[in-house]
């Protein structure tokens, strides 16, 4: 039976915020506020935010500068999920994945599908791992922001969560690269 295990200690996850949007600035930016109001309520610190516009590149530009920083474990982004011909976040995240973790989005979709019925078929959330940082990108609503953190990063991201969580990997995420050194 899935569970906290209180035996462990908690472990603070250094989180980058992305909003990507053509029209919000951080005064009104909901969704951005939304995630980082939950990741720091559940104790884990924000590392930076940032708005970049639905353009591939200058998302990709900024999501492999926080891949690179050493002081950024996950970035969450929020927005272009969609299906509009602006929604490009999916393509930009996706060409950066070491590997894909399919069942992120299909797990939001279930759980968004409780709430929106069948119109959560039109996003197109996604997550991976890039480089040992784990990227989750979420739509641009404040309610998807909440139901992706409350119901999957919220436990995922707790080292305390059993019987597994992606934070209990981060030593084991960059394998690869020691076994192509040698």
């Amino acid at each position: 039976m899935p569970r906290i295990d209180d035996s462990r200690p908690f472990i603070p996850v250094n989180i980058a915020v992305l909003t990507v949007s053509d029209t919000r600035t951080e005064a009104d930016d909901k969704s951005g506020a939304t995630l980082i109001e939950l990741l720091t309520a559940s104790g884990h610190k924000l590392a930076v935010r940032a708005i970049v516009t639905d353009d591939v590149e200058r998302i990709r530009a900024k999501v492999s500068s926080w891949i690179d920083d050493p002081g950024i474990d996950v970035v969450i982004a929020t927005g272009g999920t969609g299906v509009t011909g602006r929604d490009v976040t999916p393509e930009a995240f996706e060409s950066l994945y070491e590997k894909a973790i399919p069942g992120f989005g299909e797990l939001f979709r279930m759980l968004s599908y409780e709430k929106i019925g069948t119109s959560t078929v039109q996003s197109r959330c996604t997550a991976g791992v890039a480089r040992g940082t784990y990227l989750f990108a979420l739509p641009g609503s404040p309610s998807a922001c909440r139901d992706g953190w409350e119901g999957i990063l919220k436990t995922q991201l707790d080292y305390r969560y059993l019987p597994c969580n992606f934070v209990e990997l981060f030593p084991r995420l960059r394998e690869h690269e020691r076994r192509k050194a040698s």
